[in-house]
């Protein structure tokens, strides 16, 4: 089978000739069709995600497909069940070995490239607005990297959770993007004063983070007393140091957050949040948006457009 591997720290991964995997006690293997991009994927070639598999690995933490065949001891999966799965590794490939208990039904209504942008993007919004932020319907939610595979998916899902979004991104077209999903007020951050902008509207309640740098500083002086802070990500390359006299002032919650890590000691708080959010899509209340799809054979093309923020929303390889 055809694999897109990293065989070195810090070089280009390629497609490589595999051997097709044979599922586990406790697996199942896939017939991918489709996989989701992540700045994870980004992150492991670099060497510096949290999780990095034994090297060679197959990146690609987000495959979807049909259920090919059961290893010993799975009965909640059959054969040719569509799935979408959860992974660390193993998705940008055409087969895939993986624990059926990270295997989510797709609702009928799903296509393989709707599944494939999904988990990671929505989970991810819905866990930490929901879970950890406690958003609440009426209060403001500010949304940076709005535009973006995860940022996106928190303005539709903040809309849903009943609050007045303002979505924060780089430039009219990916702010027109934001608009499309919800996004009550819209701020240009080349050309707008983050802080000013958000101040004048009275404030954020809930600020979500995918960008750190000087985004983070700005919302955190627009933030109000008792606004939460999540950190999800450091797509500006800056990880910002938090000034704790602000935090004590202000009497603000820093709320740390990283999805993938409930796979590990809260799986169900995880899976809950899953069911969810296919139960909104099945009823037609989520739009994934995929700004682009591109073969196998042009993932490194397609990495690029993550790593250059020429994308909006998610970045799907067909397989």
């Amino acid at each position: 089978m055809r694999a897109f591997q990293l065989q070195n720290i810090g070089q280009s991964a390629q497609i490589t000739t595999a051997s097709k995997p044979t599922p586990k006690a406790g697996e199942v293997l896939i017939k991918i069709k489709a996989c989701g991009l992540n700045f994870a994927d980004l992150l492991m070639v670099k060497g510096t995600y949290q999780d990095i598999p034994a090297l060679p690995f197959t990146l690609g933490v987000e495959p979807a497909g049909f259920v090919e065949a059961l290893g010993e001891g799975v009965t909640q999966l059959n054969v040719g069940d569509r799935v979408v799965v959860y992974h660390g590794h193993g998705g940008l490939a055409e087969f895939g070995c993986f624990p059926a208990d990270q295997c989510n039904l797709m609702p009928d209504n799903m296509s393989f490239t709707d599944a494939a942008g999904f988990l990671v993007a929505y989970g991810t919004s819905h866990l930490a607005l929901d879970h950890r932020a406690k958003l609440k319907a009426g209060e403001t939610l500010l949304v940076l990297g709005a535009a973006g595979g995860i940022g996106l998916t928190a303005v539709e899902i903040g809309k849903r959770m009943g609050a007045t979004v303002i979505a924060c991104a780089r430039g009219a077209e990916k702010l027109a993007v934001a608009a499309k999903a919800g996004a009550d007020h819209l701020i240009d951050s080349d050309t707008q004063d983050l802080r000013a902008v958000v101040k004048s509207l009275g404030g954020a309640d809930v600020v979500y983070d995918p960008i750190g740098g000087d985004l983070f500083k700005a919302a955190l002086r627009a933030c109000n007393p008792e606004a939460r802070i999540i950190p999800v990500g450091f797509a500006s390359g800056e990880v910002p140091q938090i000034p704790a006299n602000i935090l004590l002032v202000k009497n603000l919650d820093v709320i740390g957050f990283y999805w993938g890590g409930y796979l590990k000691f809260a799986p169900k708080v995880l899976h809950d949040s899953l069911d969810t959010l296919l139960g909104w899509y099945a009823a037609g209340e989520l739009h994934p948006h995929v700004s682009h799809t591109l073969p196998l054979e042009r993932t490194n093309e397609a990495l690029e457009l993550l790593r250059t923020r020429k994308s909006t929303g998610k970045v799907v390889v067909t397989i």
